[in-house]
């Protein structure tokens, strides 16, 4: 019971004293705000310091990132017959397959894929 307690009081007292240093050791200052503004040879920057990105690129990006997760559970499913070969992995590999062309489809029917 004193062990017990004794972990309680530690996972109470070691996040509150981490918050405690992290916002003491954290505060900015008015020379900070400076040092972040865009600085080009002494003069005021002529164009913005942020360049817009293009929103193709970034459906693009999240695309790739969906089918790349999807890959990696696809990857042991070559696997799989030869460890246990029953019907319900058989079923459960066609199923993930289905649902990965019927996204494809869809991303194909609605123009994602076209680069126009």
């Amino acid at each position: 019971m004193i062990n017990l307690l004794l972990y309680l009081m530690l996972a109470i007292f070691v996040p509150i004293l981490l918050m405690l240093v992290t916002l003491l050791t954290g505060k900015k200052s008015l020379k900070d705000r400076e040092k972040l503004t865009p600085f080009e040879c002494g003069f005021d920057p002529n164009k913005k310091a942020h360049v817009p990105f293009s929103l193709r690129f970034f459906l693009i990006i999240i695309i790739f990132l969906v089918f790349d997760v999807e890959v990696v559970i696809i990857l042991p499913l070559g696997i799989i017959p030869t460890i246990a070969p029953s019907y319900p992995m058989i079923m459960t590999s066609v199923i993930i397959i289905l649902i990965l062309i019927l996204g494809l489809l869809h991303e194909w029917n609605q123009g994602a894929l076209n680069w126009a």
